[in-house]
């Protein structure tokens, strides 16, 4: 959520993020009049209160001098708290219309995001790692994994529908080595190790922004709570609706949690292997810094550089793709993707994703903190992907593939799985 004072100052600089996110405009319009309409009602509502006071403490005074009130007081006492009554519920209703369009009112990329209308606006920041020559045809991981036995999902879909899988035997464990060394690296940094709730209510949702815009990419439960679709969700609202000191920031959290997309508009794409399903299981890092942007980027290139730290470690090739407006989400300020080297496809496919926010999360969430001159500003919020399977997976198996169809295991993660090669 930007402020209100920035939108009335900065409405064309509002109105292009818009349009350059790919989202109806008119929406800021629409905003701006409710906000004047509000304003309006409310110094008449003000007025008509102050009105209401100062009858009140005319007829208190009269009582109190041992004198009746007059007539003309009581009159004008009634009359002032029926304007009440009709005035003060058409304020409730403006300020209700007011706060959910200023939920639909998109974040402002920062001034180096590139502007374009989908990935195609993408940019290739940099290429680390050379990929793999084979002399033979690699396979895709689902086939290897299927010959090792460390994946079914044919017997999956006939339990759990399309785009689910089991993991099995060394599938699994190689799943939990990986998950479990990005998880050391980043307690290592210093960020705190949490197992994030998968469950959380439509106003976590909102807060961090993954509503009105995703709503329908989640799953919904009888209960009215919402299946997320990253840790991210219940990380970054931890601390709602709490004031912190400056002193405490940065925080630093790290959450695993199972995590559950729909997949919607995804129909026909990536239909083999499990490089696009329903439920999978991710290390995310989330930060709350100080209100400093140059703080802020500087924590961006950090986490995104300890997510390139695994991949280097893992030795697998990678790009960084710096996002365009119209391929990045609606609360994001910038955001990187990294992309895996995917040898049987012949390209690289997105692993992880690095964003930061500024206030739009915590103003929505209302985490504050007071700063060491005494005032009480918005903590600024960042997420990033840390490790994600099972695509990360997949990636490891189609890179560490041997002509005998048997995977190594990367060497960093073989004290994990007690074992150098799968076969």
């Amino acid at each position: 959520m930007l402020s209100m004072t920035y939108i009335r100052n900065n409405t064309d600089i509002v109105r292009q993020a818009a349009v350059d996110k790919q989202l109806d405009p008119a929406i800021i319009d629409q905003l701006l009049e409710v906000d004047k309409k509000r304003r309006e009602l409310q110094a008449k509502v003000d007025a008509v209160r102050q009105q209401s006071n100062d009858n009140a403490k005319e007829i208190k005074a009269l009582v109190q001098a041992g004198k009746n009130p007059t007539k003309d007081l009581i009159v004008s006492g009634k009359k002032i708290k029926e304007e009440l009554k009709e005035v003060e519920p058409k304020l409730k209703e403006l300020e209700d219309e007011f706060y959910q369009l200023m939920l639909q009112v998109p974040n402002v990329p920062a001034t180096d995001v590139p502007v374009g209308p989908d990935e195609s606006g993408n940019q290739v920041v940099k290429q680390v790692g050379k990929t793999p020559k084979y002399d033979f045809k690699p396979k895709p991981h689902q086939e290897l994994m299927e010959n090792l036995g460390m994946l079914d999902t044919s017997r999956a879909v006939r339990i759990a529908g399309f785009r689910s899988y089991f993991l099995k035997n060394d599938g699994l464990l190689l799943e939990q080595a990986l998950l479990k060394y990005a998880l050391d690296m980043l307690i290592k940094e210093g960020f705190e190790a949490m197992s994030a709730p998968v469950l959380v209510n439509e106003e976590t949702m909102w807060g961090t922004g993954y509503f009105p815009w995703g709503a329908e990419d989640h799953y919904k439960t009888q209960d009215d709570q919402y299946l997320a679709g990253t840790a991210e969700v219940a990380l970054t609202a931890y601390l709602k609706d709490e004031t912190l000191k400056e002193k405490e920031l940065p925080i630093k959290m790290v959450g695993i949690s199972p995590c559950f997309r729909r997949e919607v508009g995804s129909y026909g794409k990536d239909t083999q292997g499990v490089i696009r399903v329903h439920q999978f299981n991710k290390v995310e890092q989330v930060v709350y810094t100080i209100a400093n942007e140059k703080e802020t980027r500087e924590w961006h290139e950090r986490m995104t550089g300890y997510a390139e730290k695994l991949l280097e470690n893992l030795k697998l090739p990678y790009q960084r793709v710096l996002m365009c407006t119209g391929d990045m989400g609606a609360g994001q300020r910038k955001k990187y993707d990294l992309e895996t080297w995917f040898p049987a496809q012949d390209k690289y496919r997105e692993t992880h994703s690095a964003s930061y926010f500024n206030s739009f999360q915590s103003r929505r969430l209302n985490i504050r903190y007071q700063a060491q001159e005494g005032t009480i500003k918005y903590v600024y919020t960042l997420n990033n992907t840390m490790a994600a399977s099972p695509r990360l997976l997949a990636a490891i198996v189609e890179n560490y593939q041997r002509k005998d169809g048997s995977v190594e295991v990367p060497k960093v993660l073989q004290k994990y799985m007690g074992k150098k090669v799968i076969d």
